[in-house]
């Protein structure tokens, strides 16, 4: 992992403003990064690399997210029956 990403981690307090998502509301913030988390640890996988850089989208969806949301939507990955395209 690049020092860079590695230093960003460490330094990691909260999620940084997104333009993305400029309004107060972080809902859609949330789920986009809930979902970008997945999508770049199965991109990596399939290339057999590193998903270190992945844990930049996990600790923002977790600072942003509510723990239910979180639960709701891993048991829904097991299932199978998420809504989300990953």
């Amino acid at each position: 992992m690049s020092d860079e990403i590695s230093e960003k981690l460490k330094n990691y307090r909260t999620a940084p403003f997104d333009a993305r998502f400029p309004n107060t509301n972080q809902t859609r913030n949330c789920y986009q990064n809930y979902l970008d988390f997945h999508r770049c640890n199965k991109a990596l996988l399939a290339k057999d690399q590193d998903t270190a850089p992945c844990e930049w989208y996990r600790r923002v969806y977790k600072s942003l997210c509510p723990v239910g949301w979180v639960h709701k939507w891993d048991d829904q990955l097991e299932a199978g029956t998420f809504a989300g395209k990953i």
